[in-house]
């Protein structure tokens, strides 16, 4: 067999081989989360893994809380049987931050200090290697949330004084779509799809006004979006000319 055969035969057991490995990494993840148990421990029995050296950041943490506070704990924290915590460093820092600052939220939350957890079958300090793949694959692996589901988050976020304005927000002034980027992990363009995002309306279920509302208030999101991020010479030209023709919407919804 030429040379250059023998290397491609390799190469591709290589690849296979590796393939093999990764599917049973996922294999036993899999196993491991069928088998947790989701329970609950005091937030003071929650400790650190003896090789846990991750950093906070204070303002990723101080922006969970303030979601936390408002919509509780979305996520549980996952933990080894004894308690020590594999994953959601920076939740558990937000609820004891949410204990400090706002303590009728943190009641109302986690009564008699209890906290949601997810508890994996083994013990981290026996078998570190495997804690830290926990730790990688749990932050790896975010909760994928339907567009109803953000939509629902944002209108409890609304009613608790969150803003979906455009411009630079002010001092004291709560943002609603960072706030989403950061409890759904995804992307600010992400977040703005999964609010417009609507089902197809058929003809002769909403009225001319009705859909003229429901187009004005998209186009308005759209904008506020903008602001945020990366833009292209047609967005940029539409958004100058955005003004007008919002104006002249309102007036056909006023004559209708």
């Amino acid at each position: 067999m030429p040379p250059r055969k023998k290397a491609d035969v390799w190469g591709a057991a290589q690849d296979a081989a590796m393939r093999l490995h990764g599917q049973d990494l996922q294999v036993s993840e899999q196993a491991e989360r069928e088998r947790s148990q989701r329970t609950a421990l005091p937030l003071e029995q929650i400790q650190d893994r003896a090789s846990d050296t991750r950093q906070l950041r204070q303002d990723h943490v101080e922006q969970l809380a303030e979601s936390i506070a408002v919509l509780g704990l979305l996520e549980p924290l996952v933990v080894d049987n004894q308690g020590r915590l594999l994953a959601g460093g920076h939740r558990r820092a937000a609820i004891y931050y949410i204990k400090e600052s706002q303590p009728e939220a943190y009641q109302q939350h986690f009564p008699d200090d209890i906290v949601p957890v997810r508890m994996l079958t083994f013990n981290a300090d026996d078998d570190p290697e495997k804690a830290l793949q926990v730790e990688i694959s749990e932050n790896e692996k975010r909760r994928d949330y339907t567009p109803a589901e953000v939509r629902a988050l944002a209108d409890r976020l609304r009613s608790a004084g969150y803003a979906d304005t455009p411009g630079r927000p002010s001092k004291d002034e709560k943002r609603l779509r960072p706030a989403l980027e950061i409890i759904i992990g995804k992307s600010l363009r992400s977040v703005r799809r999964y609010l417009t995002e609507e089902k197809p309306v058929q003809l002769g279920q909403v009225s001319k006004k009705t859909a003229l509302r429901r187009a004005k208030v998209a186009l308005e999101q759209w904008a506020s979006a903008l602001e945020n991020g990366e833009t292209t010479a047609p967005e940029r030209q539409l958004s100058k000319r955005l003004p007008s023709f919002l104006e002249l919407i309102e007036k056909v919804i006023e004559r209708s």
